[in-house]
Order: structure tokens, then C-alpha cells, then sequence
């Protein structure tokens, strides 16, 4: 590996480990080339219905695919290489046996090498990302472009680093008095085997490529069976990192795409398979938990859980309001990191303008909601489009079930680009924290609910008591009284739950960071592992040493 790479791995680790601000792609489009949007447009538009060609993997029996845009409500047209189970596991083995043997220098290098060839084409990427997900464009940019890349970056720099832990060879002295005992001892990282990537609709690169770069990183060929419904922009990301093997003279089946419709899945046949030992998965709980069920394998989920906010007392009570309505409608709700329930006490909140009441502290986040969700500079952009219809008809399905309480109803905004566009802006829900069956759940995309409750003590036990049934990636808190502040870390810590105090402004709950958050902590049900800490990667592999007589 040459100068400038090690370097940029070093760079990268040492951020993390510092937990200070990195980034190795700039996340502003307009930091590169000037026409970058019009070609990454163009070149997307030249997939659209047509095979996707790009993959160099061998033994395909056929196309599939089946994606739709969320905003053109019209199907993509893009048909990919069809890849039997067995025919996937049989390349991945045999790719297995010369990717294992590679120098850990070697695979850093050509993964580095895969992540510029992708910074090449992150336009294109967005706009395959926003006509699969239903993203704005300028999420879709960031979060499959720059922010995957330093999240796969972050993976690799760590994985690097532990591979790197341990001296390969050691000459071991022992007096024995008389004589000393010498023996040559060598240590080798091995890999596990044959990993399985699982990724979700929604987030179809950030949420794949840490497990992805983080098992082959470690020696592990790799199987990416990205969701039915976005493809594309995985498929990308695939061809690029087939073209780095390929010019590294190494199997382009280390890393292979293997794609399905929801009709035909071929899911379960991977993951049951003997010779995938590695699993990451992005989705429902129902499946992640079936995932975690299999013997034989090292898993690595993230899964659903319930965020809350614990709204106690404030400075700017619009501000906040504002800031809550903004978490709520990113991207309609549809993040896993998206807070749902708002528990607040019967007898309302504190201001440094006076109280609110409980009524008021509705009305508050329901006017803020609206007020974004119609306007005309912001509104359609913040909420993209919703990507599956299941999610707009779960929302129809509560608002009817609250009746009375639904403080906002759910809107249809109109985007003035896409007229045709699947939207729905958040519906706010009026709850008695006693009506559990209502929020006591996960209601996946823009659905909020505002749960009195009896006691801003209440609103810490209920929040603490949802994150440890049900499982939490966030977990929000507004407070001016530090002993409270105190009191709800400690008691969210406890169930491996981040708080986020008093945000306000441009920080947002359910934003993360590479190489400073961590993503799920794998310490309650909302998953088991957390990228990136050291098990994230250590679990891929297995130290063993050997000894010779001196």
C-alpha cells in the first residue's frame, strides 16, 4: 500500500478514535464538478429500462427486477443479473480461497481504490437512491454518497487497524534456568467465511456498506442481497468495487450482487446455507429476529425500535417545536434513527416565556409540523416521497383509529416537480400515556404521537420502558434542569440507549455521523451490534497462533 492511501487510512482512524469531526468526502454537491448534477442525471437516465451490464460476476440465468420511483409512480425498467442461490455460495467459495490469503495491505488498497471509483459516479448514485427510496435529492446525495463512503471508510480504517493488532511473527525466550526455551510463534487473522449482506429499502448504501467493507475488509467474500425495491444504487457501488478487484488482479466474485423480487426471494436459501458464516441486516424486527435465530452464524442486525422525546422544560419552546417538526418529517419519517413518541406531562412544560399546557404543547408541535410541511421552499424537499405504500396505508390506518385525537391530519403534499409523487406530511396524535395499544409499538413513517402522561417522571420510566421492550436508537430530551439531565442519561444509558439533550437549530436526533456516533449501540432489541466499534469488525474473524521449536 502506498504512501498517500496509508495515510488516509491513518487519517480516518484517527478521527475515530478521537471521536472528533471527519469527513473524507466533502457532503456539499457543490464541492464538485460543476456539472456533476446534469451528468450524474444523464447517466442515470441511460440505466433506465434497460439490462444492468456493469456486473463482471459470472453464471447468471436470466434478469429480474421490479423497482418503482416513489415520485414518477412509474416502474425504473432496470433488469439485473439473475444469480441462483447456489451459484452465488459456489463463487463466493471459490473467491473465498484467494481473498482470505490476501495481504491485509492489498485488500485495504483496493477497497480504498473502490471508494474513489464510487465518488465517481455519487450523483448518479443520488439520483438512483431518490428514484428508489423516495429521498429528496439532497439526502439521497449525501447519505448513499459521502456520508456511506465515510461510513465505509470508518469500517475499513478500524478493521485495518485490527488486523494490524497483533505482531505476525515473534521469537518467544523463556529462561529455564539452565537453558532458555525459544520458540518461533506466528498469529494469524482468520477469516470466518462467506459473508451475507442484507440490505433495506430505505437506506439502500449507508446502511450496507459498513457491514459489507467491514467483512471484506477481514478476508470475507462477500454476498450483497440488497431489497426488491432498491437496487440500483447498490448495484452501483457493486460494479465499482468488481472493476478495483478486476484491476487488482484478485476474483471479481470477493463481492457479488444477488438480486430477487418480492415474489421469488432468495433470502433465506443464503442465509440458511452452510457457507455463509457472516450476516448484516437492515429491516423489520420479525425478520432481524429470525436472522439472530440462525445456529452457526456471527449476525449483525439493525432492526425497529420506538424513539421518543421527553419534553420537561425549555428556553424557546418554538424552537424546539420547530426543530421536532423538522426530525419528524425527514424524509416523511422513514429513519430508523425518526422520533415518534413526544411524552409530556398532564401538567404541561416550562418556558422562559411562562407555561405551556399540555394542549398548547400539541397545538405547538402540530403548527410546526404544518407550517413546514406547507411550505413552499422547504415542505416537499424535507419530505421527499414515501417509498412503500404500506407505510402511506398505515398512516390512513391510525389516523382512523385515533378519531378525535388527531391533532394534524396528514397531508398530501404536492412536489412541483414530481405532481405524481406517493406523499404523505406527518399526522400529530393526541394520546393518554394508559392507551399504550396506540403508541406502545412501532409505527414506521411520518405518524407522531404526543403522549400525556401523569409526571415528567412518568415520561422517563415510560421512554426507558419502550427502549428496553421494544428497542431505541434515539432518544431525545428537553430539559433546563440539569439534575433531570443527569437523572434521564443515567436511566437511558441503562438500556444502551444515546440521549440527545436540548437540540435545536441545525442538529437534529435523528441525524448520525461518521467516525463519531455510533450507530445503534446492539444493546437493546433495535439491533446487536453497532457500527463502528471494535466487535464490529473483531467478530469477523479469529485470531490464531502458532508455535514452532526455535
Amino acid at each position: 500500500m502506498n504512501t498517500s492511501l496509508k495515510e488516509r487510512l491513518e487519517a480516518a482512524y484517527a478521527a475515530q478514535q478521537s471521536r472528533t469531526y471527519f469527513a473524507a468526502w466533502p457532503e456539499s454537491p457543490r464541492a464538485y464538478a460543476e456539472d456533476g448534477m446534469a451528468q450524474g442525471l444523464s447517466a442515470f437516465q441511460s440505466l433506465l429500462t434497460q439490462n444492468f451490464a456493469e456486473l463482471l460476476q459470472e453464471g447468471s440465468q436470466g434478469w429480474v427486477g421490479d423497482e418503482v420511483s416513489p415520485y414518477m409512480m412509474t416502474g425504473l425498467g432496470v433488469q439485473y443479473p439473475k444469480f441462483a442461490p447456489e451459484v452465488l455460495i459456489a463463487n463466493a467459495k471459490s473467491a473465498q480461497k484467494v481473498w482470505s490469503k490476501t495481504p491485509a495491505d492489498v485488500r485495504a488498497a483496493v477497497l480504498l481504490d473502490a471508494l474513489d471509483r464510487v465518488a465517481l459516479r455519487f450523483f448518479e448514485i443520488a439520483y438512483a437512491t431518490m428514484h428508489t427510496t423516495g429521498q429528496s435529492f439532497m439526502m439521497s446525495f449525501q447519505a448513499s454518497g459521502p456520508h456511506a463512503n465515510d461510513r465505509a471508510l470508518e469500517v475499513l480504517s478500524m478493521a485495518y487497524h485490527e488486523l494490524n493488532r497483533f505482531p505476525s511473527d515473534v521469537t518467544w525466550v523463556k529462561n529455564m534456568g539452565k537453558f532458555d526455551l525459544t520458540l518461533q510463534k506466528n498469529y494469524k487473522a482468520i477469516p470466518k467465511g462467506v459473508a451475507l449482506v442484507i440490505g433495506c429499502s430505505t437506506f439502500p448504501t449507508w446502511n450496507t456498506v459498513p457491514g459489507l467493507f467491514g467483512s471484506l475488509m477481514t478476508g470475507n467474500a462477500s454476498i450483497v442481497k440488497p431489497h426488491p425495491k432498491s437496487v440500483l444504487p447498490i448495484a452501483i457501488v457493486v460494479a465499482e468495487m468488481q472493476k478495483a478487484l478486476v484491476a487488482a488482479g484478485l476474483p471479481v466474485s470477493v463481492v457479488q450482487l444477488g438480486v430477487d423480487t418480492l415474489d421469488h426471494p432468495i433470502t433465506k436459501e443464503l442465509a440458511e446455507d452452510s457457507a455463509v458464516k457472516l450476516i448484516d441486516y437492515t429491516g423489520g424486527s420479525a425478520f432481524g429476529d429470525y436472522i439472530e435465530s440462525l445456529e452457526g452464524k456471527t449476525v449483525f442486525t439493525e432492526k425497529a425500535g420506538v424513539n421518543s422525546v421527553i419534553l420537561d422544560s425549555v428556553v424557546d419552546a418554538n424552537a424546539v417545536f420547530g426543530n421536532l417538526a423538522f426530525a419528524a418529517s425527514l424524509y416523511s419519517g422513514q429513519m430508523c434513527t425518526a422520533p415518534q413518541n413526544i411524552f409530556v406531562s398532564a401538567e404541561g412544560i416550562k418556558t422562559a416565556e411562562g407555561h405551556l399546557s399540555y394542549e398548547e404543547v400539541v397545538a405547538g408541535i402540530a403548527n410546526a409540523v404544518k407550517g413546514l410541511a406547507e411550505n413552499p421552499k422547504m415542505g416537499a424537499g424535507t419530505l421527499g416521497a414515501i417509498q412503500n405504500d404500506v407505510t402511506s396505508s398505515r398512516v390512513k390506518s391510525v389516523e382512523a383509529a385515533a378519531g378525535s385525537s388527531v391533532a394534524l391530519s396528514s397531508m398530501n403534499i404536492v412536489n412541483p416537480e414530481f405532481p405524481d409523487a406517493r406523499t404523505a406530511s406527518p399526522t400529530v396524535i393526541s394520546v393518554d400515556a394508559s392507551d399504550e395499544k396506540s403508541w406502545k409499538h412501532e409505527c414506521f413513517g411520518p405518524i407522531v404521537f404526543v403522549v400525556k402522561t401523569q409526571s415528567v417522571a412518568q415520561s422517563l420510566e415510560l421512554t426507558a420502558d419502550c427502549a428496553a421492550e421494544l428497542g431505541a436508537i434515539t432518544c431525545s430530551c428537553y430539559s433546563t434542569d440539569t439534575d433531570f439531565m443527569v437523572e434521564v442519561e443515567d436511566a437511558m444509558n441503562a438500556v444502551f440507549t444515546p440521549v440527545s439533550f436540548n437540540f435545536s437549530g441545525a442538529a437534529f436526533v435523528n441525524q448520525h455521523a461518521a467516525f463519531s456516533d455510533f450507530h445503534v449501540t446492539g444493546g437493546n432489541p433495535s439491533g446487536n451490534a453497532s457500527f463502528t466499534d471494535s466487535q464490529y469488525v473483531n467478530r469477523r474473524f479469529v485470531w490464531v497462533g502458532n508455535r514452532k521449536m526455535g
